[in-house]
């Protein structure tokens, strides 16, 4: 039975959709792993980024969270061996409009669905939007842990404060089994006394909470940029770069901690 995994952070720009493609397929090549890639962000970034034109696709979580269609009907498998992905584009924005018109439970439509597709994969990333909404809510509603990419800047501890405190929410009202993955270091330039700083602080306090951090830092990187606009996975566009080798690193990681 698969892993669900949202990966989450109220905040844009910290890695979100590069650690869910690229885990991901990291997890695909170095595990030999079975993974389902959910696009719960309008942007459909992490769509594109495997190569799929999310204005074509007939599927997507929208109609998937309208209960349109199937969750088996919105998969498309991608040219990338056992990942397969529900795309998203600009129509998800307005499915906080068709959810308000729901009532308990029937708004978490995700959790529903996954149901169906669990027995088929090991592990299912949910890449979600730069802000707490109802999408970000049916994602760990459906999930079983989060993980919060960390960008290494100034404030970051108390961004992972917030993100505790709402999954801590969401695991007393609506999914008592949800866990904290991890905190994962994003953006990380080993050369800057702040990164090195912010990455001290945050493991320091985490750990004394008893939060896991990954050891694995995922570096600034040039190559991990311009991947997704080749429509493909750092370890398919570059499997040499530092990026390449830190997400490789992270799934070992993972694998590791699972046995």
């Amino acid at each position: 039975m698969a892993k669900v995994i949202a990966v989450v952070n109220q905040k844009g720009g910290v890695g979100k959709t590069t650690t869910v493609v690229n885990l991901a397929a990291s997890l695909a090549m170095e595990g030999k792993k079975k993974v389902l890639v959910i696009d719960l962000d309008p942007q459909g970034n992490a769509t594109s980024s495997y190569g799929i034109d999310k204005n074509e696709v007939e599927n997507t979580t929208y109609e998937l969270m309208l209960e349109e269609c199937t969750v088996k009907e919105c998969i498309i498998k991608t040219d990338f061996d056992r990942v397969s992905v529900i795309p998203s584009n600009v129509n998800l924005s307005g499915i906080s409009i068709a959810l308000t018109q729901k009532n308990g439970s029937d708004k978490y439509v995700l959790k529903k669905q996954l149901d169906f597709v669990r027995d088929d994969y090991d592990y299912i990333f949910i890449d979600c939007p730069p802000n707490l909404n109802d999408l970000s809510i049916n994602a760990m509603t459906a999930a079983d842990s989060v993980i919060i990419p960390v960008q290494c800047e100034y404030l970051a501890l108390e961004g992972v404060s917030d993100m505790i405190m709402s999954i801590n929410l969401i695991k007393e009202r609506l999914n008592p089994e949800l866990e904290l993955e991890g905190v994962l270091f994003t953006m990380y330039d080993g050369r800057t006394v702040l990164a090195q700083q912010v990455v001290e602080n945050v493991r320091t306090t985490m750990e004394q909470l008893g939060h896991n951090v990954y050891k694995t830092l995922i570096p600034r990187n040039v190559r991990l940029a311009e991947a997704p606009s080749y429509g493909q996975p750092i370890c398919v566009y570059d499997p040499k770069s530092t990026g390449a080798e830190s997400y490789r690193d992270l799934a070992k990681e993972m694998l590791k901690k699972k046995k």
